[in-house]
């Protein structure tokens, strides 16, 4: 997911169906505690566990740009087509670009979660 020592992550929709071998892994990797969303500092990533029916995507994703820093990156988790809570591609493909994001890459990341990262457009 390109972390690094160091970087600062925020994490969003945290819940009980979490991969906690991931968040492990990443804690792990950047040598700190992920943050939460009532942390304001200026971070280099956000993961955001997304599920089907967690609400608008639209005002969840621009949300998660508040504490993104320029250049940052938000890695938008959810469930594996099959598993409860799988949202569409497509859907995510028609939402991202409405709050300002464009799909760059989708990586399969656990057994249960895929991970799309959305970058923000460049601003002119």
């Amino acid at each position: 997911m390109g972390f690094k020592d160091e970087d600062l992550i925020q994490e969003l929709g945290y819940d009980e169906d979490v991969d906690f071998d991931l968040r492990d892994a990443i804690e792990d990797l950047i040598g700190s505690e992920l943050l939460t969303e009532d942390d304001h500092d200026v971070v280099d990533s956000v993961i955001f566990w997304w599920r089907d029916g967690d609400g608008d995507l639209v005002d969840a994703l621009m949300d998660s740009l508040e504490c993104l820093d320029e250049g940052g990156i938000v890695w938008l988790l959810t469930p594996k087509q099959g598993r409860v809570g799988h949202v569409s591609p497509s859907q995510i493909q028609q939402d991202a670009p409405t709050a300002g994001l464009h799909v760059t890459t989708t990586e399969g990341v656990s057994e249960d979660w895929s991970a799309i990262r959305l970058a923000p457009r460049k601003k002119n």
